[in-house]
């Protein structure tokens, strides 16, 4: 929204605006006067904020007087309406600021079972609109104003505060959520905030990033869940798109990504496997391989290494070394038959 829609910003704008007019109009006629523009400029100045230090110049002819007076008057409306302008925007903004402070306390108070995302840089903000793309109810939890004001612009639910600090974890209902996503881009915090987090609410799934190598066994002693590896999860997608573009295609599409986000609703993930020739895969129907993963997988379609996809194949369908394999399964399963 453009901030002079409101009548406060406007209403100041305007007042500054006509006291520019009345200093640049009064000093022009004091220049027309035969003052220089330092003096005549000095002199409205002066008369326009009340201070009357004196006169520059002798005020001795009818323009100088109508001028002068001219100046006192409006000049005193425009600072008058300036201030009342300032008072009124001042007032404004903190009304505005602690209604809205009250009405997100408010929803979040309402929440339960919900997702409270700790940050939102790149990747809080992926997740955000994959969460609101699922339809699950999410808080976002970040200290710098900057970004709560993005994330309320995008229509979340936001609360300021340091997600490390026990007591803004509980003001976001950290007791009644069901999971809590530490995506800050800082190791060390992330730690801290499972740890926080795990001790407030010993039953919450706790999905936790991590950059460094090292940080992964740090976070699952501190009460992670589960850890999320950016950098691993962008190589095996690159992989993915070499290995398998045509599949790649399928899972992208837009169907495919309302489809995923409703499945991640559920346990489920949609992924992509490679039949290694070495692989259980390899050499066996689709239905064998699904009853090997013991009901943990389903596999919705076929990439061959030729290049055609195969959509919901028959379950004596054989797959072949170097074909992808196009599955849903259930989160956080050991590992795919093939591997």
């Amino acid at each position: 929204m453009n901030p002079l829609h409101n009548s406060p910003w406007r209403n100041l704008a305007a007042g500054l605006g006509y006291l520019l007019l009345v200093i640049a109009l009064s000093t022009g006629a004091f220049v027309q006067a035969g003052w220089s523009l330092g003096d005549a400029f000095y002199f409205v100045i002066s008369t326009v904020f009340l201070v009357g230090y004196g006169e520059v110049h002798p005020i001795a002819t009818p323009l100088l007087y109508t001028s002068t007076i001219a100046t006192i008057v409006l000049g005193w409306l425009g600072i008058t309406f300036v201030a009342a302008a300032l008072v009124q925007f001042i007032t404004f903004t903190q009304l505005r600021q602690l209604l809205g402070t009250k009405r997100m306390k408010t929803q979040i108070a309402k929440m339960s079972g919900h997702v409270i995302v700790c940050g939102y840089g790149r990747i809080g903000h992926m997740l955000a609109d994959e969460l609101k793309a699922g339809g699950i109810t999410f808080v976002i939890l970040d200290r710098e104003e900057s970004k709560l004001t993005e994330a309320t612009a995008h229509g979340h639910v936001t609360w300021a505060g340091d997600a490390t600090d026990e007591a803004v974890l509980e003001a976001v209902g950290v007791h009644r959520a069901k999971a809590l996503a530490c995506v800050v881009p800082n190791d060390a915090v992330n730690v801290f905030i499972t740890l926080s987090a795990r001790n407030l609410n010993k039953d919450i799934e706790i999905i936790a990033r991590g950059e460094a190598a090292s940080t992964k066994s740090k976070l699952l002693r501190a009460g992670a869940s589960a850890v999320v590896e950016p950098t691993h999860i962008g190589a095996e997608r690159i992989a993915q798109l070499i290995l398998f573009p045509q599949s790649a295609k399928v899972t992208d599409s837009g169907h495919m990504h309302a489809l995923a986000a409703g499945l991640r609703g559920l346990g489920l993930e949609l992924e992509v496997m490679a039949a290694a020739a070495d692989g259980a895969m390899a050499g066996t129907t689709i239905e064998a391989v699904e009853r090997a993963a013991g009901g943990t997988m389903f596999v919705v379609a076929l990439n061959r290494k030729n290049g055609e996809i195969l959509r919901r194949p028959n379950p004596d369908t054989l797959i072949e070394s170097g074909d992808g394999v196009v599955a849903i399964t259930r989160s956080g399963r050991s590992a795919p038959p093939n591997h």
